[in-house]
């Protein structure tokens, strides 16, 4: 194992410069099989997540709270699945998944970045749904456009400074011998796991960040759904219980997939077997999601179907003028 472990000296020690990522599969057959379906996987999420942005920013009946939070979750999920898919989808082609200690770091930055950020903006959804079922006529004053920025930007600024204080914990632990990351992207857990110092202070780090963030909006998002149903019962007629659940029913199945798949990943045990589990739930929650959230929220979404239907009519009239 030598040869696959880079090191340079360091005093008395030798330091790692260089992880190995054992990746989704180490047949080569079956990595020919995957590097398409992931490829088209991945165009397919920038596509869609992008379309749906420009399609809220474009159609002025799209410019209220709901749209706005939902076009920043497009934006999560393109950097979510760009920090991860790329580069694995280029280690298909490669014998050893080779990747530097900085790019590493870096790419756990992002990933740990969009992860509470993402939590937050669950969060924060949540809260605009029950304002809109809770209280419809107060509505429009309390979810301002100031307010939803604002939500935006704690959720943008929670997740940078998780990321901040997991990366440099983690990064700043002594790597002097085993190189190997048992996985297809560097994930703290698996990479502190590799640490000849004591991780106490990053795993630490890493439950606070997830007691706070994690389970923080996770309440957030409960609490809402509890004051949701509530309000729902209130309501005498049968029609507009139905209508009033559908406004959150694209939303509630994008928080159970969420959080039902990370907390699979982190909060279960760990042994061998379970370690080929995890790769496929994490494949789940950083790259499957990212593509299923524009097809949850547009699906059954009536404003999102007229909305693409008034663009199509725009672009054929323009195209006929000319």
């Amino acid at each position: 194992m030598a040869s696959n472990r880079p090191m340079e000296w360091n005093g008395n020690y030798s330091s790692v410069t260089m992880f190995l990522l054992l990746g989704l599969s180490d047949e080569k057959e079956l990595q020919l099989i995957l590097f398409p379906i992931f490829l088209v996987i991945y165009l397919v999420t920038l596509i869609w997540n992008l379309g749906l942005i420009l399609l809220i920013r474009m159609d002025s009946h799209l410019h209220i709270p709901m749209y706005f939070f939902l076009s920043f979750l497009s934006f999560i999920d393109i950097c979510y699945s760009s920090s991860i898919s790329p580069r694995m989808l280029s280690d298909f082609f490669e014998d050893e998944k080779r990747i530097s200690f900085i790019a590493c770091a870096t790419q756990y930055f992002f990933v740990a970045w969009m992860g509470p950020a993402e939590c937050c903006l669950l969060a924060a959804m949540a809260y605009d749904r029950y304002m809109a079922i809770g209280s419809p006529l107060q509505y429009s004053a309390i979810m301002a456009p100031g307010l939803c920025g604002k939500m935006v930007a704690g959720a943008c600024v929670s997740g940078f400074l998780s990321s901040l204080s997991l990366t440099v914990s983690c990064f700043q632990l002594y790597y002097c011998g085993p190189n190997v990351i048992q996985h297809f992207f560097c994930d703290l857990p698996q990479i502190i796991a590799l640490s000849c110092s004591n991780p106490f202070i990053s795993q630490m780090i890493l439950l606070l960040v997830a007691i706070v963030v994690g389970f923080g909006s996770l309440f957030v998002i409960l609490l809402s759904y509890g004051f949701i149903a509530a309000s729902i019962l209130k309501i005498s007629s049968g029609k507009g219980s139905a209508k009033a659940f559908n406004t959150c029913a694209s939303h509630l199945a994008a928080v159970t997939l969420y959080y039902g798949t990370t907390l699979s990943v982190y909060l279960c045990p760990k042994s061998s077997q379970t370690m080929k589990q995890d790769k496929v739930l994490s494949m789940f929650y950083v790259i499957i999601i990212p593509i299923l959230n524009p097809l949850i929220y547009s699906l059954r979404n009536k404003e999102i179907k007229e909305a693409l239907k008034r663009l199509i009519k725009r672009a054929t009239a323009l195209y006929q003028s000319e």
